[in-house]
């Protein structure tokens, strides 16, 4: 992207499409995604189908914000037997603790990227987690709206949230690992005024 300013706030260019405003993530073509390590061998992905929130981009970058509200009974890995156990008390507890809350504490740019620093809340329990982003990308959509696209990865110990369940395997180990890499894909919606 072609870059004008950079900002004393920020050690990364702004770039020159780059559009401060307030914006409704758009879940029909967002992905909320995550890998586990199972079996030692191989990895789980799987995703979550229903969510929302909002992004705010700030004059400079480094004052956005971000909140996002996950529904966790919405988890698909491909395996409905598999997708129940989790949503069980073992795991989620969904039934107790419906929703995995994310709220943004302040934003930093390191080399190249922006860390989004906030709190992840998952079964009442919240622990500081940091998202690191790329540079967002801004665009029009076919309906004449601007769009938002934003990349993101963070990496969580499940246990730090009381998500611990994990069985032995013959030889060995255990059946999952206790890190997850989350991975978001998300474009979101310039809310307009009136």
């Amino acid at each position: 992207m072609a870059t004008q300013t950079t900002s004393a706030a920020s050690s990364l260019a702004i770039p020159t499409d780059y559009i401060a405003g307030t914006w409704t993530i758009d879940p029909v073509h967002s992905e909320v995604g995550f890998t586990v390590r199972h079996m030692v061998v191989a990895k789980v992905r799987g995703r979550f189908r229903t969510f929302s929130g909002t992004v705010v981009t700030g004059a400079d970058p480094v004052g956005s914000s971000v909140t996002a509200e996950i529904e966790l009974s919405s988890i698909d890995t491909g395996n409905e037997q598999r997708d129940a156990h989790i949503r069980s008390a073992d795991f989620f507890d969904a039934a107790n603790h419906p929703a995995m809350t994310f709220s943004s504490t302040g934003v930093r740019s390191d080399q190249g990227r922006y860390c989004i620093h906030g709190d992840l809340t998952i079964r009442g329990v919240t622990r500081p987690v940091t998202l690191t982003a790329e540079p967002p990308e801004f665009g029009h959509g076919p309906d004449g709206g601007v769009k938002a696209g934003i990349s993101a990865v963070a990496e969580i110990n499940r246990s730090d949230f009381g998500v611990s369940y994990n069985g032995p395997i013959p030889g060995g180990g255990v059946a999952l690992g206790e890190t997850v890499h989350i991975v978001l894909e998300i474009e979101a919606v310039l809310r307009t005024e009136g």
